[in-house]
């Protein structure tokens, strides 16, 4: 199960991540199962992170949040030989 919970858009709350994949203090980009979220904002920090229990929590200035699909890493001769 996936929650979302944002309070006064300067601390967010994301349960159901299964590894946070990036995390600079403008962008943080959180796996949950076969999508991605991307966290845009500013002054962006992760304040909590258990993975055990699939919670990571983030402060700082929200301005965004968008679902991605995960993208597949391809072998390069793939790419070449399309």
């Amino acid at each position: 199960m996936e929650t979302i919970l944002i309070e006064d858009r300067k601390k967010l709350i994301i349960k159901g991540a299964t590894r946070v994949l990036s995390s600079t203090n403008t962008q943080a980009v959180v796996e949950l199962g076969g999508t991605n979220i991307v966290v845009s904002g500013t002054n962006i920090e992760v304040t909590k992170l258990d993975l055990e229990n699939k919670e990571v929590c983030f402060s700082g200035s929200f301005t965004a949040l968008k679902y991605a699909q995960k993208t597949e890493k391809t072998n390069l001769l793939k790419r070449l030989f399309k």
